[in-house]
């Protein structure tokens, strides 16, 4: 597969291109890039990952595929913290040290937390230190088809938007909504993902809400399992940097600062398990009971040498192993839990790790 470098007016920019991906907490951005790099077509990539918690999950999903032609030193993680709150302290040192090395890569690929709006990181790219070398070649969103025909992301989009209409000095959208709008609405590129779980009639519904929150032009395709072509991801030549004014962003439109203390995250440690079975049972109840909207991790089970990676958004659930532990690891089973803030963090704990 060959794919063509960031072009301008159809000549070559110079720059080197970076593409954001972002997308609600499950949405299967992890898998989308996962998909990329092993399809690459020999093009060097280097991936930056951020997360929301203080486990680096993600970027471990990643590492574990032992991906030919983006080894380990080009995936750099940036935990526990939001990339589009740190720009200055975390994101700009790490990209300016990619830029530096003797062997750029040629394209930098970012995946932010699922509580990242993207606009502020589009921003960066317009700092002295990094606007003359690198450029936004597009921001791609990709959206849990499932959970957004479901109107997981909002407690009741339409009776949301009722309350505003009469009302327009009263804020009634939740976080979750707000978040989902500014992401599509920064995207270049709309990744509607899982497909392969949804009817006829819910890919209609996901669809339909998407455009109608859409206050921008954007192109939509849909995915299974975030497989998508890299030359469909890599290439849309967008330049977003210099097109901030047509990305829409409530906390810009509404005055508002943009922080996470709508959500918060934890892990619990959890013991070897017989089965996989054994912790499944309890999670789907404690998800359902104190609203989880996010499980990630790792555990260990009795008489296999693969870790299994354990991945669920609401109650609905997969796992899988991906690679033998690591001797330094401790075969240490570890998830992340995250929700609205507010989550009963003693009862959870209490009914996973019992």
């Amino acid at each position: 597969m060959s794919l063509t470098p960031a072009t301008t007016n159809g000549k070559i920019s110079g720059k080197i291109p970076a593409t954001i991906v972002t997308g609600f907490l499950g949405a299967g951005k992890t898998s989308l890039i996962q998909h990329l790099l092993k399809n690459a077509g020999g093009k060097r990539l280097a991936l930056i990952i951020n997360e929301f918690g203080e486990l680096g999950v993600d970027g471990e999903i990643v590492k574990g595929c032992k991906i030919e032609g983006c080894p380990d030193e080009n995936i750099v993680e940036l935990a526990n913290g939001c990339i589009c709150c740190t720009v200055a302290d975390d994101f700009l040192p790490t990209i300016k040290a990619l830029l530096d090395r003797a062997n750029p890569p040629d394209h930098i690929v970012i995946e932010t937390s699922g509580l990242a709006l993207p606009k502020p990181l589009v921003k960066a790219f317009n700092w002295p230190e990094i606007r003359t070398r690198v450029t936004v070649d597009g921001v791609v969103a990709v959206v849990d088809g499932p959970a957004v025909a479901a109107g997981r992301f909002a407690d009741n989009p339409d009776a949301v938007d009722a309350q505003r209409k009469m009302d327009d000095g009263l804020d009634h959208d939740s976080p979750l909504a707000e978040l989902f709008e500014d992401q599509i609405n920064c995207a270049d590129l709309i990744i509607v993902n899982k497909a392969d779980q949804m009817s006829g009639a819910e890919h209609e519904a996901a669809q339909g809400h998407i455009i109608k929150e859409l206050q921008r032009p954007a192109k939509m395709i849909t995915a299974r399992f975030g497989e998508v072509d890299p030359r469909v991801l890599l290439g849309l030549d967008a330049s977003a940097e210099s097109d901030l004014a047509a990305r829409p962003s409530h906390h810009e439109l509404e005055g508002e600062d943009h922080n996470h203390d709508d959500f918060e995250s934890f892990h619990i440690d959890i013991a070897e398990l017989g089965a996989p079975q054994d912790l499944l049972a309890k999670l789907v109840p404690a998800i359902e009971r104190h609203d989880i909207l996010r499980v990630k991790g790792f555990l260990a089970v009795t008489g296999k040498d693969m870790r299994l990676v354990l991945q669920g958004v609401g109650n609905r659930l997969q796992h899988y192993y991906d690679r033998p532990w690591d001797a330094a690891e401790g075969r240490r089973g570890q998830i992340v839990i995250i929700g609205l803030k507010g989550l009963d963090r003693a009862a959870i704990t209490a009914a996973l790790a019992q």
